[in-house]
């Protein structure tokens, strides 16, 4: 069978359209964000307001996207809120006022919220159909997209300073990812919830919808298993996120790295996490999601706590490569888990994904103000080791569908 008419490649190059539309997306309109900033007149503290509105949008969207998830199913709402994501770039360059952006930028976050959970679902589904691991890879895509829309925004901002300009060809490339998506997505999510003896009888969550059943269910209380789930992901993406907003700022001002080594921090966190996610899939096929989630947080956790005690440039970063290394399967893990267990507990997931990514960098900051950045710092090695932890009290059990490992990269 060829690639061409594979049903897994086909779905699988489908979903990372949608992986790669958020990731390119996001990082479209935040690389012009100091263009925006001089159109509009803002202030840097406007500038941060208007920032937050689209995490706030993306952290409050958890009751709207899990009752479109049981309407919609995980397809319509995934190409929808894309359809709507690349029209909201148009919108944000036409924006007469900062009131307006403000609007745009919530829009923005709500939407966001619905894709990366459809999203999710998705792959989630690929998974369990075809027997074959891919979350990983899928978000090494999302990964793709923002370098791909910081390629683009340099070299649009190189030829033209038109705002609109650029979000008009962002449009058309994101117009194109849809079509892709739409050849190939699942018509139906991952099979239905199977209650976890651990919980001891507590309420599951019900399982993910294929398509709209009007009045089917309500949302139910997350079970125990899914306040791990949670934990764990807010732990995972704090972690994440502190470490590309802090990591420059340490090697500048703690370990005295020079004016050019100061970037290396977030390039090597990054390119750690691009390269192990691609190779995750495998590692989950051959030793088990909650190993890979165990031992990779355990050496994201040890590798920057190291790091953070012998100080120095060198040691800083062998300690970031560590943590980027290590925390780059948590995410898809943590979706998988979640999506195997229905819609409403992959949403309220994703939304602890959100707070952990707005709440950890400022949390960083407020604990590196007290006291000084290094012990910020040691706070993201403890997120790491929560996860750790958190994953001790998650049961990682497979469906059979999902006992093969993908090794060979997207």
């Amino acid at each position: 069978m060829t690639r061409l008419h594979d049903p897994f490649r086909r779905g699988q190059l489908a979903i990372a359209a949608l992986f790669l539309s958020l990731g390119f997306q996001y990082a479209t309109w935040a690389a012009r964000i100091p263009a925006i900033k001089a159109d509009l007149d803002l202030s840097a503290a406007e500038v941060g307001v208007l920032l937050m509105a689209a995490g706030v949008g993306a952290a409050v969207s958890f009751p709207a996207v899990a009752w479109l998830m049981r309407r919609m199913g995980s397809r319509r709402l995934a190409l929808l809120s894309q359809l709507g994501l690349a029209l909201l770039l148009l919108a944000l360059a036409a924006a007469p006022n900062y009131p307006v952006a403000l609007l745009v930028m919530c829009a923005d976050g709500v939407l966001v919220g619905c894709l990366n959970v459809a999203m999710n679902a998705q792959g989630a589904a690929l998974e369990t159909r075809h027997e074959r691991n891919t979350m990983a890879k899928l978000h090494a895509v999302f990964s793709a997209g923002s370098l791909l829309a910081a390629l683009l925004a340099s070299g649009m901002t190189a030829a033209t300073g038109s705002v609109a300009a650029h979000f008009g060809v962002a449009v058309v490339l994101l117009a194109a990812l849809g079509v892709t998506a739409r050849t190939g997505l699942l018509d139906e999510d991952a099979p239905a919830d199977r209650p976890d003896p651990a919980d001891d009888g507590a309420t599951a969550d019900a399982p993910a919808d294929a398509g709209p059943k009007p009045g089917r269910r309500r949302w139910t209380v997350p079970s125990r298993l899914t306040l791990w789930m949670c934990c764990a992901m807010v732990f995972g993406t704090v972690a994440e996120g502190a470490m590309n907003d802090w990591s420059a700022l340490y090697l500048k001002d703690v370990a005295e790295a020079s004016a050019e080594l100061a970037p290396l921090g977030i390039a090597v966190v990054s390119g750690m996490m691009v390269v192990a996610r691609l190779f995750a899939d495998g590692w989950r096929g051959r030793w088990g999601d909650g190993r890979v989630v165990l031992l990779g947080s355990a050496v994201a956790a040890a590798g920057l706590a190291v790091a953070l005690v012998s100080g120095g440039v060198a040691p800083a970063l062998a300690g970031f490569a560590c943590m980027g290394l290590g925390i780059a399967a948590v995410t898809p893990c943590v979706y998988a888990a979640a999506a195997r267990q229905g819609s409403d507990a992959l949403t309220l997931v994703a939304a602890m994904g959100t707070t952990g990514l707005l709440a950890g960098p400022p949390l960083i900051g407020f604990i590196a103000g007290a006291s000084n950045l290094a012990w910020g710092m040691g706070a993201v090695a403890a997120s790491a080791g929560a996860v750790a932890l958190c994953s001790t009290r998650i049961s990682w059990t497979e469906p059979a569908s999902v006992a093969q490992s993908e090794a060979t990269p997207a």
